[in-house]
């Protein structure tokens, strides 16, 4: 059986802040209005579930994302965010610029 994966790509969007990254996934990831816009809620949704049904509905979420802006480097709030992702049931991949 294959894994029922949601694939956010927001290569194309620019993503300088926590603020940005939350206006991206928030339509393709389901999020209600009232989620916080934060690391704990972000991790809370992805782990615990019972917060987005479009996340809950699949076994793996994989958001791709562009090696600029917040993802640039190691700035401090990507690291952050990065490090929520778990690398299995979620993952985040910043992809290179050509």
């Amino acid at each position: 059986m294959t894994d029922s994966e949601l694939i956010v790509d927001l290569r194309g969007r620019p993503i300088e802040t926590l603020n940005d990254f939350w206006d991206a996934v928030a339509e393709p990831c389901g999020l209600p209005e009232w989620h916080g816009r934060n690391l704990d809620a972000w991790s809370d949704t992805i782990h615990a579930h019972g917060i987005s049904e479009v996340i809950d509905s699949h076994d793996v979420l994989v958001v791709h994302v562009a090696q600029r802006g917040l993802f640039e480097g190691s700035r401090r709030e990507g690291q952050a965010l990065s490090d929520i992702f778990d690398g299995e049931q979620n993952r985040l991949v910043v992809h290179a610029l050509a």
